[in-house]
């Protein structure tokens, strides 16, 4: 246990003992709503599927406990998401990202009309404001972002459009009615890994290096987060 001071309390670092979180890991979309739709023509489940397995594999390597959530993508409530986590320590949806019709360009891949977008790449976090347990959700997006940022990953600011920040420069953002988020009984974030619309991001987040690279730094973050909590003593 470790003692911080500062603005005249102690924050007390305690370490967990007991058995080791269970992690929800919720594959977004599924088999009647695939998402969107990449530059190339993959659909989003196909690329959030492929990343949570991953993620579930890291996290286990982690010695973490993985309740897999929606991997066979029959799940097709949102509230039913969070009921399949119940029982678990952590939610974390797992999803990749577009952009508005005003910003996509028209290209052709191997003979079919696609379309693309240059000005919108990057990862982003997001929690709802109606959380059931902010606090742990909040800290547990920022250990998550400053993770991925450590690793070389950069936060997407485009969010700042539509979206407030809850800690914008290790890309985390408010989105209070995602119904995986504040359905739940969990800390939950939904985790936005890219831009599938951006040509050269959408190569990038099929690289399996880099995926395991990104499954590592949230599974550090999400360890770091639950492992170490603070708890706030007021100094005499």
């Amino acid at each position: 246990m470790k003692y911080f001071f500062g603005f005249g309390l102690f924050f007390r670092l305690t370490v967990a003992l007991a058995a080791p979180p269970l992690i929800a890991v919720d594959v977004g979309h599924g088999g009647k709503d695939t998402g969107a739709i990449s530059a190339r023509g993959r659909t989003e489940f196909e690329f959030n599927r492929d990343f949570a397995g991953v993620l579930a594999e890291t996290l286990r390597e982690k010695s973490l406990g993985v309740r897999e959530v929606n991997f066979d993508g029959q799940i097709g409530s949102l509230a039913a998401r969070p009921k399949a986590a119940l029982g678990s320590d952590f939610f974390i949806a797992v999803h990749h990202d577009s952009v508005g019709e005003p910003w996509l360009l028209d290209w052709e891949w191997e003979g079919r009309p696609q379309r693309y977008t240059e000005v919108k790449r990057g990862f982003g976090i997001f929690v709802s404001a109606q959380s059931p347990d902010l606090p742990t959700s909040l800290r547990c997006a920022s250990t998550i972002g400053a993770m991925m940022r450590r690793a070389g990953f950069e936060a997407s600011t485009w969010h700042a459009r539509k979206h407030l920040p809850a800690d914008a420069e290790n890309g985390v953002w408010y989105y209070d009615n995602l119904v995986v988020l504040y359905r739940t009984t969990l800390p939950a974030v939904l985790f936005e890994a890219g831009v599938i619309k951006h040509r050269d991001e959408e190569l990038e987040l099929r690289d399996p290096e880099r995926q395991h690279r990104m499954a590592d730094a949230v599974a550090t973050g999400i360890a770091a987060c639950l492992y170490v909590r603070p708890e706030v003593v007021p100094a005499e």
